[in-house]
């Protein structure tokens, strides 16, 4: 069966229910976000994983505490999983992105990678530390080793295109971005290749409420 990884995007927070551009805002998952938390919690504590590393933000935090918890396990932090800094954006609504960044706006909608907000990141700068981080989680799986990690929208779609080879902008056009707790697994081959095995999976109890993510 080979190694196998869980990439889960948090639960929702004010900021994405309210279409607020958060990037590293550290930002609380509100009552929907714990409720759709507590519903994927056990659905992923099932599965048994060997380890649990989440982004050291509140929100993705929070959420995988809560699987965590019902495995008796400490969660560990890696900042390399953290969402993508969006700068001058973070704080800000989208129509206030539209309208004062017209151009960065268009870019977004044909996928060519920029640093967001000015002084941000770009999904290449995400993809890279995040596929470090991940690549120290594989090492420490057995051969038939599970991790579940817990990031963020675009974090989280940047790492598994990464790992499975696939260029950013083809991945940001042509997937989805993960909901709020749901979540991708991938598995390795023989070969050593990393595959997409699913995509945005979720509690089939999960408390839907958010809209569909952006790099908010």
């Amino acid at each position: 069966m080979g190694k196998r990884i869980i990439v889960l995007r948090h639960g929702e927070t004010g900021h994405n229910a309210a279409g607020i551009w958060q990037g590293q805002l550290d930002v609380e998952l509100s009552e929907v976000g714990m409720a759709q938390a507590r519903a994927a919690a056990p659905v992923l504590a099932a599965r048994r994983p060997d380890l649990i590393v989440s982004s050291d933000l509140a929100r993705a935090a929070a959420t995988a505490d809560l699987v965590g918890e019902l495995l008796g396990v400490q969660v560990e932090r890696d900042e390399r999983f953290r969402e993508i800094h969006v700068g001058e954006w973070q704080g800000r609504s989208g129509a206030e992105i539209r309208a004062e960044y017209p151009e960065d706006a268009d870019k977004l909608l044909t996928g060519e990678d920029f640093r967001r907000g000015r002084s941000g990141e770009s999904v290449a700068d995400v993809a890279a530390r995040a596929l470090q981080g991940a690549h120290e989680v594989i090492g420490r799986l057995g051969d038939e080793g599970l991790a579940v990690i817990v990031s963020h929208g675009v974090a989280a779609r940047a790492l598994a295109a990464e790992l499975v080879g696939m260029p950013q902008q083809q991945a940001w056009l042509t997937l989805s971005g993960l909901r709020n707790c749901h979540w991708t697994e991938l598995g390795q081959a023989r070969s050593g290749s990393w595959r997409v095995d699913t995509w945005n999976v979720g509690a089939p109890d999960a408390v839907e409420g958010a809209p569909w993510p952006t790099e908010r």
